[in-house]
């Protein structure tokens, strides 16, 4: 599995816009790429940062949805501000449901 970590980072005055964008639009478009297997979006509501970690089952299906990942990142840019993308291999993982047994 593979991951991309957005960075962002926006004035805490349009967070709440900002988290709607995310999960009326961003968060559904992600579905829809090919070979996405989940995400976390997270914000600290104090200083108006952030980060998203998304998913994808190998690092071919995250090299092919760049394109549409920087169209959705560009429909967020009215109200946040992207400060870095990076790309990572997975190298280990707990569910949540499991990290309690």
């Amino acid at each position: 599995m593979h991951a991309r970590v957005t960075k962002f980072e926006g004035s805490p005055d349009h967070l709440d816009a900002a988290i709607k964008l995310v999960k009326e639009t961003i968060v559904p478009a992600a579905k829809k790429l090919q070979g996405f297997k989940g995400g976390y979006w997270l914000v600290d509501r104090a200083s108006g940062k952030g980060f998203s970690v998304t998913l994808f089952e190998s690092e071919a299906a995250l090299k092919a949805s760049e394109d549409a990942a920087a169209q959705l990142r560009s429909q967020a840019s009215p109200l946040t501000k992207i400060t870095g993308v990076e790309r990572y291999e997975v190298v280990a993982q707990v569910e949540p449901a499991l990290a309690t047994r």
